[in-house]
């Protein structure tokens, strides 16, 4: 349906430019309101219809995983609610706003059109919840790794009073979930994993969620990028962790510890968990509190080896992700020299 509208959407737009402003007094943002609320009104009717209730619950499993941030995690009743208009947040900014793509605690995303861009995802932050060290990541990786494919592009900010905007590059098809729903996938080889290691930074929130898929046009090819850089920091091996940070199921075990060094090897454990999810379909621990998950991961010692992997080269690369003790866990480059990537 996403496609579709997409479809349908630049259609129209070579319509409106070429046949609607001549003569008249709408600007072309105006216009594009009216088709967008056209398609949106049609897009609900369709969605009644045809929605499968499997995939429904999918998408609300999937929603329910919230990351976790012991220095802001929660989401107050006052904010829960107040009703924000962030489209109309938006047309101050001289956006057209399109379509939510995501929510969080403390904001959302929005496909909308920029006059300069075209067709972006525009997040908005509450500006007291923002962590600057988001900005720094993307600047980093916009230094160190430009042109990179494998990660979501950083374009600008903009001022607003209350709230931090970020425009940034818009991924044409899915998040990483689109594979966790197919019977059968062969795991991508993440080549972004060790690019965003060689620059020093530690994502701390990779998750099917926070991989976009995109196939840029006429190329046939579909990159994984990954985004969202909120919790990312430097590596630094000299001093413990002061607060926790991440999404429960897919939080390594020496994330668990208050006095834990945290490495890059938290995100080769959670790749490892989101690759789990794209094959056996389900969490191998998932506790509804961050004090049960951190109970269960305490008294096991390791992930144990489901019976729908069959593959024996499969699982020992899976299993070198998801080794407890990090100092043992493969890096992303030894991972992407295994054979599972390599034979």
């Amino acid at each position: 349906m996403a496609e579709a509208k997409r479809r349908v959407f630049l259609f129209f737009l070579f319509w409106v430019v070429f046949s609607w402003l001549g003569g008249q007094n709408y600007s072309l943002a105006d216009r594009l309101e009216e088709l967008i609320y056209i398609m949106k009104n049609e897009e609900q009717k369709q969605e009644k219809q045809q929605f499968p209730e499997e995939h429904q619950q999918f998408q609300q499993e999937s929603s329910d995983q919230k990351p976790i941030d012991s220095q802001g995690d929660t989401l107050s009743v006052a904010s829960q609610q107040s009703y924000v208009d962030y489209e109309e947040i938006l047309r101050q900014q001289e956006f057209v706003p399109i379509r939510p793509l995501g929510r969080g605690a403390f904001g959302i995303v929005y496909e909308a059109y920029d006059q300069e861009y075209g067709i972006v995802a525009v997040k908005i932050i509450q500006k007291d919840k923002f962590d600057i060290r988001e900005l720094e990541a993307a600047e980093i990786i916009h230094r160190e790794a430009q042109d990179c494919p494998f990660f979501m592009d950083h374009f600008q900010q903009k001022p607003n009073k209350y709230y931090q905007i970020l425009i940034e590059e818009y991924s044409n098809l899915n998040t990483l979930n689109l594979f966790a729903k197919q019977p059968q996938i062969t795991l991508p080889r993440f080549e972004g994993m060790r690019i965003l290691h060689k620059t020093g930074l530690i994502h701390r929130d990779i998750k099917c969620d926070n991989i976009l898929l995109h196939c840029p046009p006429g190329t046939r090819r579909v990159y994984a990028k990954i985004s969202d850089f909120g919790f990312a920091k430097k590596e630094d091996s000299q001093h413990e962790q002061t607060y926790f940070a991440g999404t429960l199921p897919f939080m390594s075990p020496e994330n668990f510890f208050q006095s834990a060094l945290i490495s890059q090897k938290v995100d080769i454990y959670a790749l490892g968990i989101t690759f789990y999810i794209i094959i056996v379909h389900k969490y191998p621990v998932n506790q509804p509190t961050f004090e049960l998950q951190q109970q269960k991961m305490t008294q096991i010692q390791s992930i144990e080896r489901p019976q729908e992997i069959k593959d024996d080269i499969l699982w020992d690369i899976l299993s070198k992700m998801l080794e407890f003790d990090p100092i043992k866990r493969i890096s992303a480059q030894q991972a992407l020299e295994h054979p599972y990537f390599t034979s």
